[in-house]
């Protein structure tokens, strides 16, 4: 029987390429894609989340989710990685038959109609999560696991020198979720940049003559661009897309118990995430938390799910 999940996402490339994985990988049913406010503003991921859905026309059509914007959200511009857009400026069409309900409503009322079997995937920051943490108070004892993509262990930050992105964009969502009673676990930085993509990867997606091959191979060349400009590298990483790798084949990664809360205050570590990894710990452990990775079967997972979705579509 195919995992039932929502995948809540600000994309963002490397979100719009777990959402191609996901949407025809036939050991998932995706229920509801949900827009959150964090690479990109949330109108602009509301409308990413319905062009990736409206281009990719997979054969059963999730639900769709509205971002809705934090006013308080920290300077933190993911457009520099993705594009103005957040596609890569690829200019790609979308529309709104109706607009679409409020990312926490649909993420609470999915999980309030199959309880205990909902996979919740958060691509982006925590905010949706939190937000239905808050609305209802049964919601955290109904959710069967959720998949967090973000934080650190040991490596450090990619926004700042302490914090990755997730995490810094929203930190009092990400305490609320860290602290709550949900069964979590997080793939960090220490393993999602394990796994670095290298060129040639426009080479291995399908064919254009697919909707899925047209769409990776119309927004995929400027992540690479733009690795190269902003941060120097020839490689990319697909942070969502190692995190759905996670949930369909869970044995490619080592993982441990911890116990793990975010920082919400100070001028160089507000959105940190920190372990209690005292010789004898004092915090209850909270999640799991990925910790290694195969990653050369990961990576051959992402191409192979890839060329499926082309052979889909």
């Amino acid at each position: 029987m195919a995992r039932k999940v929502i995948i809540d996402c600000d994309p963002g490339i490397d979100d719009a390429v777990a959402l191609c994985m996901a949407l025809f990988d036939p050991r998932l049913e995706v229920v509801a894609v949900t827009a959150v406010d964090g690479n990109i503003p949330a109108d602009q991921a509301s409308r990413n989340v319905q062009t990736i859905v409206d281009q990719l026309d997979p054969p059963r059509l999730p639900r769709v989710g509205a971002a809705s914007p934090r006013e308080d959200a920290p300077v933190s511009d993911g457009r520099r990685l993705h594009g103005q857009d957040g596609l890569g400026n690829a200019g790609l069409k979308f529309f709104f038959l109706n607009q679409p309900p409020p990312s926490e409503k649909i993420i609470c009322d999915e999980v309030h109609a199959l309880p205990e079997e909902m996979t919740i995937v958060c691509l982006g920051p925590l905010t949706n999560l939190a937000r239905s943490i808050k609305r209802d108070p049964s919601f955290a004892s109904l959710v069967h696991r959720v998949i967090i993509t973000g934080g650190s262990v040991k490596v450090g930050g990619n926004v700042t020198a302490a914090a990755e992105l997730n995490m810094y964009y929203d930190a009092l969502a990400a305490r609320t979720v860290f602290r709550s009673p949900t069964a979590k676990t997080l793939v960090p930085l220490d393993v999602t940049q394990k796994v670095a993509f290298p060129l040639s990867l426009l080479e291995e997606l399908p064919a254009e003559s697919t909707r899925a091959g047209a769409f990776l191979r119309r927004v995929l060349p400027f992540s690479f661009r733009s690795h190269h400009q902003e941060l120097g590298r020839e490689s990319i990483y697909l942070h969502g897309a190692v995190a759905l790798v996670a949930i369909l084949q869970p044995e490619l990664f080592e993982t441990s118990e911890m116990a793990g809360d975010v920082e919400t205050q100070g001028e160089l570590t507000v959105g940190t995430t920190v372990f209690d990894r005292r010789a004898k710990p004092l915090w209850p452990t909270n999640m799991e938390v990925a910790t290694d990775v195969d990653a050369a079967a990961v990576k051959d997972c992402v191409l192979r799910a890839l060329v499926e979705a082309g052979k889909m579509t």
